[in-house]
C-alpha cells in the first residue's frame, strides 16, 4: 500500500495537467451544448471556428444569441470561480496550516457576501459601475480573512480550534448582517441578496464576467508566485526566517491576494461553499504537498467541477434551475466531517 502510495504521489504534474485540460474543455463543450435549449456540439465548433478563423457553418441566430450571450459566459464564469476558489483554499490551507482552512468555513466568503450585500442595498448608483461590487466583496472578504488570521494567532502559534470557532462567528456575525440588509432591501434587492446567499452564476454576462474574471486573473497569478515559500512557509515560521522569508509578509500578501479571489468569485456567483476545502485535499492525495503541483492542479479541478456542478444545476430539475451552492454543500458537507474526523485533533 505505501509503495502504491508514492507512486501515485509521483504522477508527472504535466500529465496531470494535461489530462485535466482535456477533460476540462469535454466538460466544457458538453455544458455548452446542454440546457432548456440544447446544441449539437458539433454545431458549438463549427461556430467558434467562424467566429475566430472565418471557418465553418454558422448556427441558426437563435443558438448564436443563446451561445454568445447565455452559455458562453456562463461557462467562462465557472471556469474563473471554480479555479480562484480552489486556489485560494489552497493557499489558506499553506498559510494556516491546516487542511480544514477554506473560503466559506473560516467566514472569508461571509464577509465578502455581507460587503456585496451592503453595497446592493445602500450603494444606489454606484451598483451601476460593474467593478464597484468585485471591490466591496473584495474588502469584506480581507477584512474577514484578518479578523481569523489574528484571532488565530497565540503566541505566535496558529490554533486551529480558535480558526475554526472565529469562522463560526464570523460566519453568524455576517450572516445576521445579511438577514438585515433582507430586512430593510425592497424586492428587486432582497432577490438579489437570496442569489448571494444561495449561490448561482445564472446572471452571468460579459459585462459582469470581464471585469470581475480580470481581478481574478491577477489574483491567482499572483498567489501561484507564492507558491514556493509557501512550501518553506509550512515547515515552521522560524524555518521560514531562517531562509530568507518573512513569514508576516508573506501572510499579508496571501491574506490580500485569497481575498481579492474569492472577494471577486462571491461578488459574481454569491456563496459556494466547500470547494475550496474539498478540491486541494483531493488534489494533495494525488500529487503530495508541493503548493507548486497542487495549486496548479486545483486550478483546473476547481473549474471542472463548478462546470460540471453548474451543468447539473442547470439540467437537473429543468425548467427550474437549483442553486449551485446548495449542490456543492450536499457533497462538500460530509465530505468535511470525513476530513475533520481523520484530521489530528492536537490544537483544537
Amino acid at each position: 500500500m505505501a509503495h502504491e502510495t508514492l507512486l501515485t504521489r509521483r504522477l508527472p504534474l504535466s500529465s496531470c495537467l494535461g489530462a485535466g485540460m482535456v477533460v476540462l474543455c469535454l466538460t466544457a463543450l458538453l455544458a455548452t451544448a446542454s440546457g432548456a435549449v440544447t446544441i449539437a456540439p458539433a454545431g458549438i465548433l463549427s461556430q467558434l471556428g467562424d467566429w475566430l478563423f472565418g471557418i465553418g457553418e454558422p448556427l441558426p441566430e437563435r443558438d448564436r444569441f443563446i451561445l454568445w450571450s447565455l452559455r458562453l459566459p456562463r461557462i467562462a464564469l465557472a471556469v474563473l470561480v471554480g479555479s480562484s476558489l480552489a486556489l485560494a483554499g489552497t493557499a489558506l490551507q499553506g498559510l494556516f496550516r491546516n487542511p480544514l482552512a477554506d473560503p466559506g468555513l473560516i467566514g472569508v466568503s461571509s464577509g465578502a457576501a455581507l460587503a456585496a450585500a451592503a453595497v446592493i442595498v445602500l450603494a444606489g448608483d454606484l451598483l451601476r459601475l460593474s467593478i464597484a461590487l468585485p471591490l466591496a466583496a473584495f474588502a469584506g472578504g480581507l477584512l474577514a480573512t484578518v479578523c481569523v488570521f489574528l484571532l488565530s494567532r497565540r503566541q505566535g502559534i496558529l490554533s486551529v480550534g480558535t480558526m475554526l470557532l472565529a469562522g463560526i462567528a464570523i460566519n453568524a456575525l455576517a450572516g445576521a448582517g445579511i438577514g438585515l440588509f433582507s430586512y430593510l432591501g425592497n424586492d428587486l434587492q432582497l432577490r438579489q441578496l437570496t442569489f448571494w446567499t444561495l449561490g448561482s452564476l445564472g446572471s452571468a454576462s460579459w459585462e459582469t464576467v470581464l471585469p470581475a474574471g480580470g481581478l481574478m486573473v491577477i489574483a491567482c497569478v499572483a498567489l501561484l508566485s507564492q507558491a514556493r515559500k509557501l512550501d518553506v512557509f509550512v515547515l515552521g515560521e522560524r524555518d521560514a526566517f531562517a531562509l530568507g522569508i518573512s513569514p508576516t509578509a508573506l501572510s499579508i500578501r496571501v491574506i490580500v491576494l485569497c481575498a481579492l479571489a474569492v472577494g471577486a468569485a462571491v461578488a459574481v456567483s454569491g456563496l459556494i461553499g466547500f470547494l475550496g476545502l474539498v478540491v486541494p485535499h483531493i488534489v494533495r492525495m494525488v500529487l503530495g504537498p508541493s503548493h507548486q503541483r497542487v495549486m496548479t492542479a486545483s486550478m483546473v479541478l476547481g473549474a471542472i467541477v463548478l462546470v460540471v456542478a453548474d451543468s447539473l444545476a442547470r439540467t437537473i430539475a429543468l425548467p427550474a434551475e437549483v442553486p449551485i451552492g446548495l449542490l456543492l454543500s450536499l457533497i462538500g458537507a460530509p465530505f468535511f466531517l470525513w476530513l475533520l474526523r481523520r484530521t489530528p485533533t492536537s490544537g483544537v
